[in-house]
């Protein structure tokens, strides 16, 4: 079977789709969470080894996707200070903001730097007291405890010259936001198995509840997104709708308390805003009160300026599983990796640049819009 070659485990993963073939009697729309999953899905053509009948639909979590332009454009600033050593992640340095990203204002004599973690940021600072050091804390639950970490050891180690310029986002009110939209077409989640490695599963119940939407929780191996789908398509067909943890060798109920304590310990839940999607209600982390003074945005009061999205970029219908990546117009055109209008074109985990990679390359080539 075309794909299956690839896969570590091909025997059981046939079992799966012949399974999911056999209790499909009717059409579903399947969300997957993480842009890991996305990339996964798309590179062992997964969507297309399914019965017609089965969609998958792409979800908003990837960390450099949904991190506002407003955030994109006050890191350019900041970053653009003589006396900054701005860190980040790789990923975000390609990120449109309003009219450049962080890779131009390296260019023009910022100093920009990739780093591997949030301590190396830490390890910066330490080696230039003479510099405000200032670290993109971006990410889902599963980086938060890492920059928690970096912020606690710069005030045990009492740098004054470090700071975060933090947007964490929270999975599960992002889910809400989407089953609450009138337009949704999801049915049922996959969930993020390293999300769900450090908070645990008992958040998602009464999202499964109150909307009547399965979610099985799942890793990254094609075999588990596939067992995953299998399982969320088993519920549709029994109407049941609850949260199953086939993941259980990474994911238990409760997640990870060290890593939960530490991130309750230094940032507080807020209202957040996602790219494409607006502010939802206590969807992020902040500082909490006793390391304000590890804020960048509170450090660098920067003045406040208008924001420009590219209106031909349809990001935010892509990210809430309302357009896949090849409806938009100017998708391996005017978008491309090399000149993307929208972040899930540059994003390692984006949507876009999983279907640009492996369809526009010739290795997938079908696809259920």
């Amino acid at each position: 079977m075309k794909y299956l070659d690839e896969y570590r485990d091909a025997e059981t993963a046939q079992k799966y789709i012949a399974a999911i073939s056999d209790i499909t009697t009717k059409p579903w729309t399947i969300m997957e969470i993480c842009g890991g999953q996305t990339h996964a899905i798309i590179r062992y053509g997964i969507q297309e080894l399914l019965p017609d009948a089965i969609t998958l639909v792409h979800g908003p979590g990837c960390p450099v996707c949904v991190t506002p332009i407003e955030k994109i454009d006050k890191a350019l600033d900041i970053a653009a200070l003589s006396n900054v050593i701005f860190c980040s992640f790789g990923d975000m340095l390609r990120v449109p903001g309003s009219d450049k990203d962080l890779l131009s204002v390296r260019a023009t004599g910022g100093d920009v730097r990739i780093v591997y973690s949030p301590l190396d940021a830490v390890q910066i600072a330490k080696d230039n007291p003479d510099k405000e050091v200032v670290f993109f804390a971006i990410g889902f639950e599963t980086t938060a405890p890492a920059n928690a970490m970096a912020v606690h050891m710069a005030s045990e180690m009492g740098l004054e010259n470090f700071s975060l310029l933090v947007s964490h986002v929270l999975v599960p009110p992002a889910m809400e936001t989407i089953l609450s939209n009138p337009d949704s077409k999801v049915q049922g989640f996959l969930a993020a198995g390293h999300v769900c490695a450090v908070m645990g599963t008992q958040a998602y119940e009464p999202i499964a509840v109150k909307y009547k939407t399965p979610i099985v929780v799942t890793g990254f191996e094609p075999v588990d997104i596939l067992q995953g789908i299998y399982m969320c398509i088993k519920q549709l067909e029994n109407e049941q709708a609850k949260v199953e943890n086939p993941y259980a060798r990474v994911v238990s109920e409760r997640g990870n308390a060290h890593a939960q304590e530490l991130t309750s310990q230094v940032f507080q839940v807020t209202p957040r805003q996602w790219r494409g999607i607006g502010e939802i209600p206590e969807s992020g982390w902040s500082l909490n009160k006793n390391y304000a003074n590890f804020d960048a945005e509170l450090r660098f009061d920067m003045a406040e300026c208008e924001h420009k999205e590219c209106s031909d970029c349809i990001s935010g219908e892509i990210i809430q599983g309302l357009k896949k990546p090849i409806n938009c117009p100017q998708f391996g055109k005017n978008c491309t990796p090399d000149h993307p209008l929208g972040a899930p074109m540059v994003s390692t985990e984006g949507a876009c640049a999983a279907y640009y990679r492996y369809k526009i390359s010739g290795i997938k080539k079908s696809e259920v819009a």
